[in-house]
Formats: structure tokens, sequence, C-alpha cells
């Protein structure tokens, strides 16, 4: 089962420390208190990933807006999978996963982007990460 990452629910606390700072410097607003609940209990219990039905219905909110601002596939427009490729060439997106890409959660396509980056071995990170980054911008 896909989870929500650490990294991401840091993402996110980023996100919103940009998108609402506090007027004083110093007081939390509500969403960031849910994210960093998150994050507080996660480094407590050593955990890497949270279920999301498990966030809090704040948390989950504030996470998923985060989640909008990032691009949604890590399609470059060079599908080997067509091809025949088990693997995708282009963004390392195994067969499945392409296919299946429209009907899957925001938290599994996040796994599969973690996956991904880690491996880094696909076009999008090596050969064409140019293009990748410009149509991420």
């Amino acid at each position: 089962m896909a989870g929500i990452h650490i990294t991401d629910i840091e993402a996110a606390i980023n996100h919103w420390r940009a998108k609402a700072p506090p007027p004083d410097g110093v007081s939390v607003a509500p969403v960031w208190r849910a994210l960093a609940e998150t994050y507080a209990l996660m480094v407590f219990h050593r955990q890497s990933n949270v279920d999301e039905t498990r966030l809090p219905p704040a948390a989950l909110a504030a996470w998923l807006d985060w989640y909008a601002t990032t691009p949604d596939t890590p399609c470059i427009a060079i599908c080997s999978t067509s091809q025949g490729d088990a693997t995708c060439k282009g963004c390392g997106r195994s067969f499945e996963e392409v296919q299946l890409w429209t009907a899957m959660t925001p938290v599994q396509k996040r796994a599969v982007w973690r996956r991904i980056t880690a491996e880094g071995d696909s076009w999008r990170f090596t050969r064409y990460a140019e293009r990748a980054m410009e149509r991420t911008a």
C-alpha cells in the first residue's frame, strides 16, 4: 500500500510556509499545525510513510493543496512502452503504471514519482533532463 512519504509532508509544510507566512513571524497557522503534528508523530515513531486514511482531514487537505502544485505526470513524451518495453525509457514508469496513471490516486502517483526519482536512470533524469525541467516549469 502506498503511503505519504515524510519528505512530501515536509514539502507541503514548506509550501504552506511560503503560501501563508505568519503575520507576526511566530504564530503557526492551523494548516501548518495539522501538517506539523503529522510530521512530528512520524519522526517520533520513526515512520517514513503515513497512510492517507490516518491523516487528519486538515492535514490531508493541506497536503493535497501542495500536491496540486506538483507536475502530474513524469512523461516527457518519449514513451517506449508503446514500443513493447516493460519499463518506459523516457519516464521510468512500468507499462502498468503508464496505463493506469489517470486512475491512480495522488498518493499512488507520488509513490511512483519517488521510485523513479530515486532510480534516476530514465531519460527524464539523464538524457532529457533539461526537457523535463521545461515541462514542469
